[in-house]
């Protein structure tokens, strides 16, 4: 790190981007036998010289030496599909050792004394211009940890919206207090294919896990909103509403409305009933920094639209961004609903001191201490720009794309959730299953134990099912379809992979 700040000596790391494809490391997963050795390296409690203290070289070769090998390649691996994790782009990379570097914390707007909550407003700025939302309209925004970060402020500001439209504040009274004073009965969250940290943040801001209600429009499409289901529920007496929509259901990829027109209606449902409607686009917002004027992503295009219309917005960074974990933001339009619910009152030391347009990180987020996690979105937006994202996400589309109609086609596997259904729907995520029910069993196992390519395991409709999330900036399609749909054949005909065979 004593070069970290000298341009020339970081130059090679930093255009790891600009080397062609067969230059890059692809260690997606560790051998086995490694991860043990890891493991047994590791300090043992009963061991007499047990936190006796080592010098910091010593430390630094067991962790170079056992520690790195037996991590896995999620940010190093083009075909690292589990979980929808993105790698980190050189440059983020090199940004987040300067925050470990400098150490700040990112809590109170002091113009004079840093200028990180200033990079912090930029870089969120750009996020807004890149995903083409009305920076005038989000004036509420923070950094968060990530999605599940960024639903929970989602849920707090709808549940402090819908209460005090009735007459109370919930960051005052408290929820069963505001409840009581606004003669609400119930708070219900609204939604259809919600991802799992959506009841997680009902938990956390005292609705409950019951209060999240899916109302999917069909059985076949059950990430589909059903908009008279939600008009029903939006009438019943004493109940205030959140409505959740997903922009990205986790399995399918699939989004909650399919058109503008929607997007209208569902507004004017919220407006009637005093209800918030709360956007979940941890990746699939990303569709809408695709380029506009190709006809290949016009139906995705067409499904992110209305967005704007939402009353808040989870993004996540360490996603589609790719940016360094940890990295999500979060943005409303009602600013002073996000103060409500995250001020920090009476405390005259963490003031600005200053009348400021920045609000004081600490006042609109979670955390009084934090990170400056934006440093490494602000290197990276301003790095990629509109047309470096735009290459990015066509690739990971493309290749999902590509994947999808092989899956499609072949012999061995069913793409779900229809085999029928248009592919220009794929964004980045693929679902499927072997349609041999012992394989199918088995095929998540059998995929990751080749260590050359790791998916995510999950179910769809009673049965087994593997997802494929292509999230990261290394992705080169020719090169990814080539091993993919060579492993996959291998592994549904019981022969052993070999990559140097590929």
């Amino acid at each position: 790190m004593a070069d970290l700040f000298d341009i020339q000596a970081q130059s090679a790391r930093l255009e790891r981007q600009g080397l062609p494809p067969q230059s890059q490391q692809y260690n997606t997963l560790p051998p086995l036998n490694l991860i043990h050795a890891a493991e047994a390296s590791l300090p043992n409690p009963s061991d007499p010289s047990y936190l006796s203290g080592q010098p910091a070289t010593k430390v630094a070769s067991h962790i170079t030496q056992d520690i790195v090998p037996a991590l896995c390649g999620q940010s190093q691996s083009s075909r690292y599909f589990g979980f929808v994790t993105g790698g980190a782009l050189p440059v983020a990379e090199w940004a987040d050792n300067v925050v470990s570097r400098m150490d700040q914390n990112v809590q109170v707007h002091l113009p004079e004394q840093s200028v990180s909550t200033m990079v912090e407003n930029a870089a969120l700025e750009m996020l807004l211009g890149l995903l083409r939302l009305k920076e005038s309209g989000w004036k509420g925004r923070t950094f968060t940890t990530g999605a599940t970060a960024s639903n929970v402020l989602g849920l707090a500001c709808g549940r402090e919206a819908v209460v005090e439209k009735k007459g109370a504040s919930v960051g005052e009274l408290g929820l069963l207090g505001a409840c009581a004073k606004a003669g609400v009965s119930d708070i219900q969250v609204l939604t259809s294919g919600g991802h799992s940290s959506l009841s997680k943040a009902a938990s956390i801001v005292g609705l409950g896990r019951a209060s999240v209600k899916e109302l999917p429009r069909s059985a076949s499409q059950p990430w589909k909103l059903d908009l008279d289901a939600v008009e029903r529920e939006l009438g019943r007496p004493g109940v205030a509403s959140i409505i959740a929509v997903s922009m990205g259901e986790v399995n399918t990829g699939g989004y909650a409305l399919d058109n503008v027109d929607e997007w209208k209606r569902l507004r004017g449902l919220a407006d009637q009933h005093a209800a918030w409607i709360h956007v979940d686009g941890a990746f699939g917002i990303f569709s809408r920094a695709l380029e506009e004027d190709r006809d290949e992503y016009r139906l995705l295009h067409t499904r992110a639209q209305g967005v704007d219309m939402a009353d808040s917005i989870t993004v996540d960074g360490h996603k589609m961004l790719n940016v360094p974990y940890d990295s999500g933001m979060f943005f409303t339009r009602t600013p002073s609903i996000l103060q409500s619910v995250c001020v920090n009152p009476n405390a005259a030391y963490l003031a600005s001191g200053t009348v400021a347009s920045i609000p004081s990180p600490l006042n609109v987020g979670l955390e009084n201490s934090r990170r400056f996690r934006a440093l490494p979105a602000y290197a990276a937006l301003l790095s990629q720009g509109r047309p470096g994202y735009a290459k990015l996400c066509h690739n990971m589309a493309q290749l999902s794309r590509k994947l999808a109609i092989f899956l499609r086609e072949s012999p061995h596997y069913e793409l779900l959730p229809d085999e029928s259904s248009d592919v220009e729907e794929v964004f980045i995520i693929v679902l499927f299953k072997a349609k041999d029910g012992k394989l199918n069993d088995e095929l998540v196992a059998k995929i990751n134990a080749t260590r050359q390519m790791y998916v995510s395991g999950t179910s769809w409709k009673g049965e087994k099912a593997v997802r494929v999330a292509v999230s990261n900036w290394m992705v080169d399609i020719e090169r990814e379809f080539r091993v993919v749909s060579a492993l996959l054949n291998a592994v549904a005909e019981g022969r052993e992979f070999d990559i140097e065979k590929v």
